[in-house]
């Protein structure tokens, strides 16, 4: 095996990390998009841009990455990506409710017992 082909089987066995680590240093949901090269509307991302890279973040929580060549963990990454985006194409964040303070905001109330105060207790 030459210095190159060990060169390249270390930088696929590295792979995930790497780009996890490309996505862990980007800095807005744009570069997410670039990186991956996925094609995207301007418009979507500026109102969902957080919820799709949070249900992104739980799409690739259910994917094992680990000892994938750079290639196949870039297109699982990407395919990852399309899917949650996909998800805020077809309907709204409130719709989806990715945040906890959505989901809480349709929970059903539990009922509770009036305040009751004797009218012993206010002498």
């Amino acid at each position: 095996m030459s210095a190159t082909q060990a060169s390249s089987q270390q930088a696929d066995s590295k792979a995930p990390a790497d780009i996890i680590g490309q996505l862990q240093r980007a800095a807005s949901a744009e570069e997410f998009f670039q990186l991956l090269d996925v094609a995207y509307d301007p418009n979507v991302v500026n109102v969902a841009r957080l919820h799709i890279l949070k249900r992104m973040g739980q799409y690739l929580a259910g994917e094992d990455l680990a000892g994938l060549p750079a290639a196949e963990a870039t297109a699982r990454c990407k395919a990852v990506l399309e899917r949650a985006y996909a998800d805020f194409v077809a309907s709204t964040p409130l719709d989806q409710r990715v945040f906890k303070v959505l989901k809480d905001a349709v929970a059903p109330k539990s009922p509770r017992a009036p305040a009751f105060v004797s009218l012993d207790a206010l002498k």
